[in-house]
C-alpha cells in the first residue's frame, strides 16, 4: 500500500494536483502541489490515535534532485515516529511536539551527513477539542482565519536540520468551527512576475475571501491564484499548499 507522499504525481501541469486523505471528525484537511517538484517541498499526515491527526509542510533547502534521500529520510521519521509521540491519550501535546521537532531535526541532519536548513510547519490537531498544537520551524506563517479575520502564526524557533541542540517552542491555538488553518510554501510568497512576488499579504486576501465549504477548495484557490498571477504554472521552484477547514456546527453535526 503506497503512503500518501508516494501517489503525488511528478509531471509538469497547469492543475494543482492533490492527495485524498480520509475523513476527519468535524474537519476537512487537504495537500495540494502545482507544476512540476523541482524543490524539497513536501507535506504529510497521519492519523495518531482517534482524536489526534499530525500534519506538516516541510521545505527541504536544494533541488529535488539533490535532496531526495534528506526527503525520504524525513518522511520515514514523520510517518514512524509520529504516532509514537502522539498517540497516549494523557500525554502533554507540546511536549511531543517539541519531541518531534528534534527527531525530524537528527534525521534530516543525519540524512544530509552534516546541515541542510528545512523550514517546517507541524501540527496536531485534536478532533474533540478543536485545537491545534503547532512549531513553526522558520516556514512562512501559517494562516488562521476565524470570525475575527486572518491571524499570522509566526516562527516558533529555528529551521530543522541546522543545529543538533535546537529548541521549538509549541503554542496551542483554538480551531472554531467554521475557522480554517492555510499553510503555504515559500514557492508560493515569493512565485514572481515581472520582479514582483505574490508575497503574503496576497495569501491573505485570497484566503479571506475564500469560501471554507472544504479544505481542497482553499488549497486549490491559493495556488490558482498564484497560476493566474504569474499567467503561468511556476517552474522555478515548488508551489505547495495546505489546508484544514473546521465545519460549522451544524454542518459538524450532519457529517458526524
Amino acid at each position: 500500500m503506497k503512503l500518501p507522499f508516494q501517489r503525488e504525481r511528478e509531471a509538469a501541469t497547469a492543475v494543482a494536483t492533490h492527495v485524498e486523505l480520509p475523513p476527519l471528525s468535524g474537519a476537512d484537511i487537504a495537500g495540494m502541489v502545482q507544476g512540476q517538484r523541482v524543490g524539497g517541498d513536501f507535506y504529510h499526515f497521519l492519523r495518531a490515535n482517534p482524536n489526534r491527526v499530525i500534519f506538516g509542510l516541510l521545505d527541504i533547502a536544494g533541488s529535488h534532485a539533490e535532496n531526495q534521500s534528506i526527503v525520504a529520510a524525513a518522511q520515514r521519521t514523520f510517518q514512524e515516529l509520529g504516532t509514537a509521540r502522539f498517540a497516549g491519550e494523557e500525554i502533554n501535546e507540546a511536549d511531543g511536539m517539541m519531541e518531534f521537532c528534534l527527531e525530524l531535526n537528527l534525521s534530516i541532519r543525519k540524512a544530509a551527513a552534516g546541515v541542510r536548513s528545512c523550514a517546517a510547519f507541524l501540527g496536531c490537531y485534536n478532533e474533540a477539542l478543536g485545537t491545534i498544537c503547532y512549531a513553526n520551524a522558520g516556514h512562512t506563517p501559517g494562516l488562521l482565519r476565524d470570525a475575527s479575520g486572518v491571524t499570522e502564526l509566526p516562527a516558533t524557533g529555528l529551521p530543522l536540520g541546522l543545529f543538533s541542540a535546537s529548541t521549538y517552542e509549541a503554542p496551542t491555538v483554538a480551531l472554531q468551527h467554521g475557522a480554517s488553518l492555510l499553510l503555504v510554501s515559500r514557492g508560493v510568497v515569493e512565485a514572481a512576475y515581472k520582479r514582483e512576488e505574490f508575497g503574503l499579504n496576497r495569501v491573505k486576501q485570497h484566503f479571506e475571501h475564500a469560501s471554507l465549504d472544504n479544505a481542497h477548495g482553499v488549497a486549490a484557490g491559493i495556488l490558482n491564484g498564484v497560476q493566474r498571477f504569474m499567467s503561468a504554472t511556476p517552474t522555478s521552484n515548488d508551489v505547495t499548499a495546505l489546508a484544514l477547514v473546521r465545519r460549522g456546527q451544524n454542518a459538524a453535526a450532519l457529517g458526524d
